[in-house]
């Protein structure tokens, strides 16, 4: 063992196992790495996950809320909805769309009980590529604008898609008829109901064109709303919808929608409203887009509005600024009535004027 005693050999033998010792945990290291990554691989979700939250405050200068959809409170910061989606797409996919809220209580129904959180709630399959069944709960095939505020460029809602339906339960085929048009068919119990308590089948059609730049779809839904009994009669309901869009340039976009409503009364006269809107965006930059909206409700029996052979038109300017994943939409919207419809401080007005603000949060 003297030869341990010289200096440089003991020097080069040290080096030798330090050396070691760092391949060694080199290689430890790269193998934590690995693991590590394949263990982040395997914790990856299944499925995808998108929602939003959405709140408002709404100045109403008679100090009555408008009468439509989602912005009931006026004077006051009001809570909207919180939505978390869960979806998953492939031969077999699903969604579940879960929402909480003011606005989910008023677009899901179902108040008080645990069908007042589910916004949709289907299975999807597709056993060909043009074909597509779907079954479960979901949004309505009828009208331009929608639940979710964030697909919407004006916060407040037309009258259209206030009286109009929200949801249907049941099953629809959705079939493709090359790259542009398509059709669907369903059978839903009843309308905006989880629960079919009245009997018989709504039936639902839709007939679609997608092209490039311009999108036209063209509705019906029907059936069967009220059973004949000691007190009410038998009620159906028929509802012809059309929708449409223009991406006329990089920045301007149109749409129109028309919708007319009709309810055959056992031994009684028909009653109908309907309406039309038009659309208009323009895209002034990335993060502003202005959006007008005017619309106009015919409503000869008062089912809308309450008095008889009244009307309402409505003009709707919004502004909606954009900062990453969040929308401030300010918003003036006018209702003006045939007849005084609207109450104020004094009795009734035909006017309803109101300034707007809503909050959008995407994720």
């Amino acid at each position: 063992m003297k030869i341990l005693k010289h200096p440089c050999l003991i020097l080069f033998l040290l080096m030798a196992l330090k050396s070691n010792h760092m391949m060694a945990q080199l290689e430890i290291d790269e193998q934590t790495t690995i693991a590590s990554e394949e263990k982040q691989e395997s914790k990856e979700l299944p499925f995808d996950i998108s929602g939003f939250v959405d709140l408002y405050y709404a100045y109403s200068f008679t100090d009555n809320p408008l009468s439509t959809s989602f912005t009931e409170n006026v004077n006051s910061f009001s809570l909207g909805m919180a939505n978390v989606v869960l979806s998953k797409e492939g031969k077999v996919g699903f969604v579940a769309d879960l929402a909480v809220g003011p606005r989910a209580e008023v677009a899901n129904g179902f108040a008080g009980t645990t069908l007042a959180a589910i916004k949709q709630l289907y299975v999807t399959y597709s056993p060909i590529d043009w074909l597509t069944f779907s079954v479960g709960n979901y949004g309505t095939h009828v009208g331009y604008e929608v639940i979710d505020a964030p697909a919407n460029v004006n916060y407040s809602t037309s009258y259209m898609f206030s009286n109009g339906p929200f949801y249907h339960t049941g099953i629809k085929a959705d079939i493709s008829f090359g790259e542009t048009f398509g059709a669907m068919i369903g059978l839903f119990d009843d309308t905006d109901s989880k629960l079919d308590l009245v009997p018989g089948k709504h039936l639902g059609l839709q007939l679609s064109y997608a092209g490039e730049k311009a999108e036209v779809y063209l509705n019906y839904i029907g059936g069967q709303d009220q059973e004949s009994n000691d007190v009410d009669p038998e009620i159906k309901s028929h509802q012809i919808d059309i929708t449409a869009t223009l991406q006329a340039s990089d920045k301007l976009g149109l749409g129109l929608n028309a919708t007319s409503k009709t309810n055959v009364i056992e031994e009684a006269d028909n009653t109908t409203w309907y309406g039309a809107a038009l659309y208009s965006n323009y895209a002034f930059s990335e993060g502003f887009t202005l959006g007008f909206r005017t619309e106009y409700i015919g409503d000869g029996d008062g089912l809308i509005l309450g008095n008889i052979d009244g009307s309402v038109t409505s003009f709707t300017l919004s502004g909606n600024i954009k900062s990453g994943e969040l929308i401030l939409i300010p918003e003036f919207r006018i209702d003006l009535a045939s007849e005084d419809a609207f109450e104020d401080g004094d009795g009734f007005t035909k006017s309803l004027p109101v300034l707007l603000l809503g909050m959008v949060y995407s994720f």
